[in-house]
């Protein structure tokens, strides 16, 4: 008898009540530059995602990649509102496709129920001129663009809402 392989399960639900092992939802430190960014995560019927995480990847103020243990990384898991905010360094431009410089951005990881691996996607910063020549960005049509922009509050900080399916649908990449 030979056995196969059997399918494999979605992500979670593996979360464990009080854990915070890995968590990390600020590297600014006090750091000039430090920038809050803040939104909510929804499910494809509008309803607030309350048991995943998102993990945060970036460059520095400089426009640098470093290794894992470098401050460039955040895991942020949403509360029972399906809310996050993580405290950063607002990242600088770095090289992209062809030596092309990107606009500052994070690389963003979701990872919640019913997923059969991460969804990846990307925020911007709605006040970078920098965004027109980002050839990642460029790759989106004008229509969908938004839904990687986090906008300016009035408390300074930032708000970027994701969908995970719908009409708002948050643009995710494949790879």
């Amino acid at each position: 008898m030979s056995f196969q392989q059997t399918a494999s399960q979605t992500v979670g639900p593996y979360f464990i009540i009080g854990f915070q092992n890995g968590v990390h939802t600020d590297n600014a430190g006090d750091q000039a530059g430090a920038v809050t960014i803040h939104g909510r995560v929804f499910d494809g019927k509008g309803t607030p995602v309350t048991d995943g995480v998102l993990e945060f990847w970036q460059a520095d103020a400089n426009g640098h990649y470093a290794d894992a243990s470098d401050a460039g990384f955040l895991r942020v898991p949403l509360d029972a509102d399906g809310n996050f905010t993580l405290r950063t360094v607002k990242p600088g431009r770095v090289a992209g496709p062809n030596g092309t410089l990107q606009a500052p951005h994070l690389v963003v990881n979701v990872f919640m129920r019913g997923l059969l691996k991460h969804a990846p996607t990307r925020v911007y910063f709605d006040d970078e001129a920098a965004n027109g020549e980002d050839p990642i960005l460029a790759l989106v049509p004008v229509t969908r663009r938004a839904t990687l922009i986090a906008k300016p509050s009035t408390d300074g900080s930032y708000v970027w809402d994701l969908h995970m399916q719908g009409a708002d649908e948050t643009v995710f990449f494949s790879y």
